[in-house]
């Protein structure tokens, strides 16, 4: 498999997670976001989004970082990213939604160009505009994981909901979002990072 990437992409960033989780044999194709390559001609005959990741696969390219995550959890169970239980799988996919969905987009390199580029928002305004939109979904994720963690987000097995979360909060602490009042969250964050899954994934692990 080959993965075509960008090593700051949150969606990216879940994705190595998961294929250093299942020890999937691939290769990192590197696509550069602030360099514009996945406008491309050649990247968009891949992805006609001009958005990362997407995986190459023997079938074709698949896009959208969680269809991916499901067509691994499919493709290689083991280990499982998902609970068994039906509403407990359910739970897992709606927590690892609200990070991937709710939380993130807001916060993507696209919207924060368009906001300094085209709305001419400052420096200021756009960390202002990023803490914002973090604090109001860390929130509630606070709350929720204070139930269910155990030494991961949902009891002591990793799950989707971790590979989601992971990647939310190094964009926290990157862009120094005050994490005092998510003590769950960091202490997950720093926990997950002891694991070698985890740590290689990393934007900045070189």
């Amino acid at each position: 498999m080959e993965l075509f990437d960008y090593c700051r992409s949150s969606a990216s960033y879940r994705v190595r997670i998961a294929l250093n989780l299942k020890e999937v044999d691939h290769e990192l194709t590197s696509i550069s976001l602030l360099d514009n390559e996945q406008q491309s001609d050649l990247y968009l005959l891949k992805n006609p989004t001009g958005l990362v990741p997407t995986l190459h696969t023997e079938y074709g390219e698949l896009s959208q970082s969680l269809a991916i995550l499901e067509y691994l959890e499919e493709r290689y169970p083991n280990p499982a990213l998902l609970p068994s239980d039906p509403w407990q799988k359910a739970q897992c996919r709606a927590l690892a939604q609200q990070i991937c969905c709710d939380i993130h987009p807001l916060n993507n390199l696209r919207v924060l160009k368009y906001l300094t580029g085209h709305l001419k928002v400052d420096e200021e305004q756009k960390i202002e505009w990023y803490h914002h939109w973090l604090n109001t979904g860390l929130q509630p994720l606070e709350k929720q994981l204070l139930k269910t963690h155990g030494m991961y987000s949902l009891g002591d097995e990793i799950s989707l909901v971790d590979v989601c979360l992971i990647p939310q909060l190094f964009n926290a602490y990157r862009f120094e979002l005050d994490m005092s009042p998510y003590p769950t969250l960091a202490k997950l964050y720093h926990y997950c990072l002891e694991h070698p899954a985890f740590f290689d994934a990393r934007p900045n692990k070189s």
